[in-house]
């Protein structure tokens, strides 16, 4: 067995120390994500998306012992209070602004808007992927489509007319 390990590179104790390093960072991120909430589990932002890379980036160096246990577990607890607080700052301020993408109107009232498209790097095939999935039947039955902060994009459609406040907040 001895001799099988040193063929691969590892002693004992490292695969010991990488044992004991990945068992510990597993279940501090999930304590920490049940002490910081579902948002931290919601579709991304950007922040979110940045935040979700960093920790997997400290998950594996920990794991693999590039960098001590409780280094790791101290740059994962300090990247979730960093998100909860951006959360809270986002609330109270204008904060909101720097950290999330603004919201780009794709279509309005059937019609393509050509200009946020390629903004979006989107391109129509994309777009009739969205209304498809939507259950969109006709352009016409369109009153928006929106790309939200987070990537996601809504369809707004029906026989309603759309509530202006809908709208509010999206660039387009």
């Amino acid at each position: 067995m001895d001799d099988l390990l040193r063929a691969l590179g590892a002693a004992p104790v490292e695969l010991a120390t990488v044992l004991v390093a990945a068992v510990a960072i597993y279940v501090w991120v999930i304590a920490v994500t049940r002490l910081a909430g579902l948002r931290s589990l919601a579709t991304m932002s950007a922040f979110d998306f940045a935040m979700t890379v960093a920790i997997g980036s400290i998950i594996a160096s920990t794991a693999l012992g590039s960098v001590p246990l409780a280094s790791g577990l101290l740059a994962i607890a300090l990247l979730y209070l960093a998100q909860v607080t951006v959360s809270l700052l986002r609330r109270a301020t204008s904060i909101e602004r720097v950290v999330d993408n603004t919201p780009l109107l794709l279509m309005r009232d059937g019609e393509v808007i050509d200009d946020h498209l390629a903004t979006a790097r989107m391109t129509e095939a994309d777009l009739r992927s969205r209304l498809r999935g939507a259950n969109v039947l006709r352009p016409e039955q369109v009153h928006a489509v929106v790309l939200e902060t987070t990537g996601d994009v809504s369809v707004l459609h029906g026989d309603a007319p759309l509530d202006p406040r809908m709208l509010e907040g999206v660039r387009g």
